[in-house]
């Protein structure tokens, strides 16, 4: 039971102003000022969940899968009666259409991809699943959009016979303006006139005629002017031409009525439908609602139970400006279910109250509520609450009368299940019999189970509190240095006044300090002192806490630095070995071309050993491909080389590559750059001398081959190649051509036979750029024709 009292003394109604902004449509706002909160956990965790869908949805697209459309539910409920609607009514029964076909088109598509589906990247099904029962009259939708224009028109093609009177109405038109133009441009006829211009009189057209010239122009008098100068006058030659005009005016008309009675016995049988669509898409637009002002509070879901725990994390009041508000912590249903709350006044004690009330009631309406992750709220079946700046007024009742009134109405209905807050208990009467009551009041609601916090400026009641299990003290910390409250909420140390300290800061006299003391009961002195000493101590343990928090935090920072460093070194050690890559792949290009340069040298020595001479070949080749063969593979993982870089290298000297993990041989001094040109290989570049350490490995030395060339034996002046294909054979060609070559010859034959002349023109292809070949042609006649290829070396 949560009464409209306790709603207004929490300031619920406020928080609904501010849900009722961020609505989209009317049903919605209406549902937002009717909001109240759940009772059952079930159902509030039903609303939560709706609210945390509708609010990833939003955050991810920006926007509310609902538009704002005309209210149309009045209109629904007439339909029955009337005969027909207006455009104006029947468009905007399309553009509700409208609003209910996106919603369900945006919202029901991921309901099959959550459906058995832990995926979190759709929209779980809860929402999804409202929006399907939302019925697209796509068909109704769209004959409506067909058919009307505008809020007072109808579409010329709304039917065919609307289009045929439209278009003989303004053939009509068109006759009577021409005969009234020709009355008005007539010499005869225009100085009769008040005005050269035609005008409509009762839906007929009519000239402004000079009074005294009635008789001038014969014709029928539809209106006159206030003065009675002027009388408004259907010419005779035009009245058989405004009648026919008339006449389709009234068809038109007729059509009009026609076409809108369709529409509306097209809409009539699914008005209950779109009834209650619009209702299920102004709770959709309600849940969108709350997640915008979740957004704008900077909200969070809380985590709920049944079991009374209310924990409040920086808890922030959402009706306190930001620049303001100071966040708190609160918690109860814990280690104790009564909290006792003391303090300065306005010191804080009724916003920590009432924050703790309204974050349950927003919680309960499925509002998310401002503070940090880690709130927790318990859902409770009764919230009951006395404000202490209540008063009866109108029933001339005392603050002390209408506290104790509340009290009555509450002791009569809180149990276990209910949460209970009261300000200022025991205020407005005798000090001692208000301490008396208010602890006699506390026992009897923490005996029941009530889950209570109470504020209060009674001694007793801290002490009192001190005694009983299950019950805890809080304060309200007060800056006695400049003289006002930090709004800080310390649970386990009761407040105590400050009196003498504010009053000696104020200037009051020690010695009428001393004096008041002296009225003071030792024991509630010594109470005093040892509050003074808790405080100080809560204080210290909070500020090493702070400092530990700190301390945490840095290390945290420091690690994500850390973090951050390690992943930028990975991915320069990555660029590094990208950037090494691709200067060996240049380099072993580069040494591919230079070998073959280095074999056209040595085939152009014509007193060279071919088989010595194909041997070194050989090795160029294999010594290029396994180059080329490890550049394939990734180069070795970086890796953290020992000892310090050396000062200075010399060319020669053996070193070892840090980021490379390599050995490598010196080619040049540091530079002005201190870059160190090396070779690891094959390969040679440039690397930084920091990244070089010394190696105690002595170089390579370097052999000299010397290479002999012998004789080879004697080539013969014909190659035979039928039968193969144009693949296979140049190689054969090749190696034939450079044998010939080496031997000296000028002129060879190459037999490849007539067939179909692929193999001819294949090999001839090739001989066009072989480096070996200055000339071809075809065989003469008694040569074979064209079976051979005659070729003249160079």
């Amino acid at each position: 039971m949560i009464t409209d009292k306790v709603l207004k003394t929490l300031e619920y109604d406020k928080i609904l102003k501010k849900l009722h902004m961020h609505c989209g449509c009317c049903v919605s706002r209406e549902l937002a000022d009717e909001l109240r909160p759940k009772t059952e956990f079930d159902d509030v965790n039903a609303e939560l969940r709706l609210t945390s869908e509708a609010e990833t949805y939003f955050l991810r697209t920006g926007y509310s899968p609902i538009d704002d459309f005309p209210d149309i539910r009045s209109t629904l409920k007439r339909m029955n009666a009337a005969l027909y609607l207006s455009c104006e009514e029947l468009l905007n029964i399309a553009k509700a259409l409208k609003a209910v076909r996106v919603a369900r088109e945006q919202l029901t598509p991921l309901t099959a991809a959550n459906d058995g589906d832990n995926s979190t990247d759709e929209i779980p099904c809860a929402l999804a699943n409202l929006a399907c029962g939302l019925v697209a009259h796509k068909y109704i939708e769209d004959e409506l959009n067909r058919c009307i224009l505008s809020e007072d028109e109808l579409f010329d093609g709304a039917s065919p016979a609307l289009a045929r009177i439209r278009r003989n109405k303004r053939i009509a038109n068109e006759r009577v303006r021409e005969k009234l133009n020709s009355i008005i441009r007539s010499s005869t006829y225009s100085k009769y006139l008040q005005d050269p211009l035609i005008t409509i009189r009762n839906g007929r057209f009519v000239v402004p005629v000079k009074q005294e010239y009635r008789q001038q122009i014969p014709g029928l008098i539809h209106d006159q002017s206030g003065s009675g100068q002027t009388l408004f006058v259907e010419p005779a030659a035009v009245v058989e031409l405004g009648n026919e005009y008339k006449k389709l005016v009234i068809e038109e008309q007729a059509e009009i009525e026609r076409i809108l009675t369709e529409l509306t016995a097209l809409v009539k049988p699914s008005a209950n439908d779109i009834y209650t669509d619009l209702q299920t898409l102004g709770i959709i637009d309600l849940c969108f609602a709350k997640a915008k002002l979740a957004k704008e509070m900077k909200a969070v879901c809380p985590k709920t139970n049944a079991e009374g725990r209310i924990k409040i994390v920086r808890g922030r009041h959402p009706l306190i400006p930001n620049y303001s508000v100071v966040p708190i912590d609160i918690r109860l249903g814990t280690d104790f279910t009564t909290l006792i709350v003391t303090g300065p006044n306005t010191g804080g004690k009724t916003v920590t109250l009432k924050t703790t009330g309204l974050f349950t009631l927003m919680a309960q309406s499925g509002m998310f509520v401002p503070a940090n992750v880690g709130t927790e709220i318990a859902v409770f079946e009764s919230i009951f609450a006395d404000s202490g700046d209540e008063q009866s007024i109108e029933q001339s009742l005392s603050t002390f009368s209408s506290h104790i009134r509340n009290i009555v109405g509450i002791l009569e209905a809180a149990d276990d299940r209910s949460l209970v807050l009261l300000d200022e208990l025991g205020a407005g009467t005798d000090p001692i019999e208000g301490a008396a009551l208010a602890m006699s009041i506390l026992e009897e609601l923490h005996s029941r189970g009530c889950f209570t916090i109470a504020t209060t400026h009674y001694s007793e009641i801290k002490a009192f509190a001190l005694t009983r299990p299950g019950m805890e003290n809080a304060s309200m910390e007060f800056d006695v240095d400049k003289l006002c409250p930090t709004y800080r909420l310390f649970i386990g140390i009761p407040g105590k006044s400050n009196a003498f300290e504010i009053s000696r800061r104020l200037g009051i006299d020690e010695y009428i300090l001393d004096n008041a003391k002296a009225f003071i009961k030792k024991e509630d002195m010594d109470f005093e002192a040892i509050l003074s000493d808790a405080e100080m101590k809560k204080r210290r343990a909070e500020e090493e806490m702070e400092l530990a928090e700190q301390a945490r935090a840095e290390h945290d920072r420091l690690a994500e630095e850390l973090k951050a460093e390690r992943e930028k070194l990975e991915r320069e050690k990555a660029e590094l070995r990208a950037k090494a890559k691709e200067e060996a792949r240049k380099i072993v290009d580069a040494s591919r071309r230079e070998m073959e340069q280095i074999i056209m040298q040595i085939r152009a020595v014509k007193t060279i050993d071919q088989r010595a001479a194909d041997r070194i070949i050989q090795q160029g080749r294999d010594a290029v491909r396994k180059a080329e063969n490890e550049l394939a593979e990734d180069l070795p993982k970086l890796k953290t080389g020992d000892g310090k870089p050396p000062k200075m290298v010399v060319p020669g000297q053996t070193v070892s590559v840090v980021s490379l993990g390599k050995t490598a041989t010196v080619l040049s001094k540091p530079d002005k750059n201190g870059e160190v040109q090396v070779q690891v290989g094959i390969i040679k570049l440039s690397v930084r001398l920091d990244d070089i350490r010394l190696s105690n490995e002595k170089s390579e030395k370097k052999t000299n081959v010397k290479v002999e060339y012998n004789p080879a034996n004697t080539v013969g002046l014909e190659l035979d190649i039928r039968g193969m294909l144009v693949d296979e054979a140049k190689p054969i060609v090749d190696k034939y051509l450079l044998d010939a070559h080496l031997q000296g010859l000028s002129e060879v034959n190459i037999i490849h036979g007539k067939g179909t002349g692929a193999l001819r023109a294949g090999i001839q292809q090739y001989l066009k750029n072989h480096p070996h070949c200055k000339a071809f042609r075809n065989g003469n006649y008694g040569e074979g024709d064209y079976g051979v290829t005659v070729v003249t070396l160079k």
